[in-house]
């Protein structure tokens, strides 16, 4: 994978073919606003598009799978065709098999290949990479964060390796905005250097316009890029290698001064 300049962190752009997304819902529903979309995320520096049908977002619309498969396969296949790095954000087999087969290279699950039992052995039997998200179906504000993670990563980590998925196909994601006190959130972040350390596999951070920024510094969606800009700073400090956003050109900048300004030692 190619790096935007910066040194050793992807830029991940994000496409969502949904109509109920937090912070873009119904703008890339057509196929051709989702192909503009990601062409100009591409032309603005990102690594890789990250490319979903199903909102995540708290009280989503679940879609069933020929539902998401079919928002998702005009645009999947096209902008692999274009030479596109295309990571398709489903925790469905069915979805993620089909978009293996048009040139996905990456699935990005948010239940980290456990919402589905044969999600695991899709993945394995391709050469994609395995984004496997930390999450909770409820908040528990007592919750012991690092003990979660343990809990879940080693349950997903089992899954993968019994479906023969090898380690260097592995991605961790902390979980930012996903079954968490805004509290656990801002932990999230700061306690991702133990996670990449105790398992020993890259990160992938995704803070782009979440709640949080909008609890702790009062700003709208439209209003947050500065918070997520200083937050996935501060993560690629602790060690994620990996950046999913919205503003790509944004982080793509950052990035390379942090680059420059690093090398000058």
């Amino acid at each position: 994978m190619k790096f935007s300049g910066n040194g050793s962190v992807a830029v991940m752009g994000i496409v969502n073919v949904t109509p109920d997304s937090f912070s873009d819902g119904g703008q890339f529903l057509r196929p051709e606003a989702a192909l503009d979309r990601g062409r100009t995320l591409l032309a603005d520096g990102a690594d890789l598009l990250d490319v979903g049908a199903e909102s995540t977002r708290p009280g989503f619309q679940p879609v069933s799978a020929e539902e998401e498969w079919a928002r998702l396969s005009p645009v999947v296949g096209t902008l692999a065709a274009e030479g596109a790095v295309v990571s398709v954000d489903t925790t469905k087999a069915f979805v993620a098999r089909r978009s293996l087969e048009a040139g996905a290279a990456v699935i990005n699950d948010v239940w980290g290949l456990q919402a589905d039992p044969e999600m695991a052995f899709v993945v394995a039997d391709s050469d994609a990479v395995a984004v496997m998200m930390h999450n909770r179906h409820e908040v528990d504000e007592a919750l012991d964060l690092r003990a979660d993670w343990r809990r879940f990563f080693d349950r997903s980590l089992e899954l993968a390796e019994r479906a023969g998925l090898d380690r260097s196909r592995m991605v961790l994601d902390p979980g930012v905005g996903f079954g968490k006190t805004q509290a656990q959130n801002v932990e999230a972040v700061a306690r991702l250097g133990e996670l990449k350390a105790e398992y020993g596999l890259s990160v992938l951070l995704g803070v782009s316009r979440k709640s949080m920024f909008g609890h702790f510094l009062g700003r709208a969606t439209s209003e947050r890029l500065a918070g997520t800009l200083a937050t996935s700073l501060y993560g690629v400090e602790q060690g994620a290698t990996i950046l999913r956003v919205h503003d790509v050109r944004e982080h793509v900048d950052a990035l390379k001064m942090r680059h420059i300004l690093k090398d000058v030692r």
